[in-house]
């Protein structure tokens, strides 16, 4: 079996090892979306710390798609020259790098009206949703589509999809939240409908030889939620339209915080990875070096993301190599230190 140093190569793009960096965000950004001065330095150093892959933060597809007023956008042209300045320092330093695109629906905290599958508030601290038709589906199947444009534009070398977290594609994909009677909700097949629609659409967006990701919640932690095997027919679907790789987290869809300790979300990707033979990315609390190389090598996922991990080490996969005696290769400037 692999381990966390090895490479794999996905499309197009070879990553040296199978640690990512995962996406976080961070809330720095002013109204306009754009990058600023946090996330040049905050996203440099990550980029200097040996991650096979790192991820910038959920970037809203759509203003009102804002998890806060103070996220990262790609819904215009000109934040693309921002952005692309954190890729362009991330390449020179030999980082392959991604961004996360997302739509909060009924989880934005923004003062324009919220959308959503149904009329349904995530909690008495949010708006209530207008119900989206379908010139609004529409609408955000294209600033999904477009949002990727701009991400090639910016040099980005992964476009992860969010579908999970209680946010917009998740929605739809949860009887929690989507309670349509229409084509896109009742069965489980109905409720993959319009995520589907963005797969295949951020797909022909980009080059054929370009990674798609999808995050997505193995469980809700909810009796009333999707199943399993909900989620491993979403998860199918999802590949035959274009995916390369299945990111794992699970939550987010209740206002509840499940228990969490090292290594609880594995089970999720390990499982979605026995029925579709996909290639699965494992996050949650797997910052310790030998049980992130285990997940690996014991065939439970075939990628690592690390949150909080790089928070408290922005150097934490050469860390990582060092306890696991695999070799280190840092910029000149950082030699000294090894």
């Amino acid at each position: 079996m692999p381990e966390l140093f090895d490479p794999i190569t996905l499309r197009g793009v070879t990553f040296k090892n199978r640690v990512i960096v995962s996406p976080m965000c961070q809330y720095q950004a002013g109204p306009d979306g754009r990058v600023n001065d946090w996330h040049i330095v905050h996203y440099g150093s990550l980029a200097l710390g040996g991650a096979g892959l790192m991820f910038v933060e959920a970037t809203a597809v759509e203003s009102r798609g804002r998890i806060s007023e103070r996220d990262l956008g790609l819904w215009s042209d000109e934040q693309v020259e921002g952005i692309a300045r954190v890729v362009n320092f991330a390449h020179r330093w030999g980082t392959k790098i991604g961004v996360q695109l997302g739509h909060a629906g009924r989880k934005a905290d923004v003062s324009e009206p919220i959308v959503a599958p149904s009329a349904i508030p995530f909690s008495e601290h949010y708006q209530k949703p207008v119900v989206l038709d379908e010139e609004n589906l529409d609408a955000i199947e294209r600033a999904f589509a477009a949002a990727a444009k701009r991400a090639v534009q910016a040099g980005f070398d992964v476009i992860e999809i969010h579908g999970a977290h209680g946010y917009l594609l998740h929605q739809f994909l949860s009887p929690l939240s989507n309670q349509r009677t229409d084509a896109y909700g009742g069965s489980p097949e109905n409720r993959v409908r319009f995520p589907l629609r963005v797969v295949r659409a951020v797909r022909e967006a980009v080059p054929d030889d370009m990674p798609v990701f999808i995050r997505v919640s193995g469980s809700e932690y909810s009796p009333d939620g999707y199943t399993m095997d909900d989620m491993i027919l979403y998860c199918r679907a999802f590949l035959e339209a274009g995916v390369d790789v299945i990111d794992v987290s699970s939550g987010g869809n209740v206002p509840v915080a499940p228990k969490s300790y090292a290594g609880y979300q594995v089970p999720f990707a390990d499982a979605i990875k026995r029925a579709t033979g996909a290639v699965v990315a494992s996050v949650g609390m797997l910052d310790d070096p030998l049980l992130a190389d285990a997940v690996v090598q014991e065939g439970r996922a075939d990628m690592v993301a690390v949150a909080r991990g790089f928070l408290r080490d922005k150097h934490w996969a050469h860390t990582a190599a060092r306890r696991l005696n695999k070799p280190v290769s840092v910029p000149q400037p950082y030699q000294r230190a090894y």
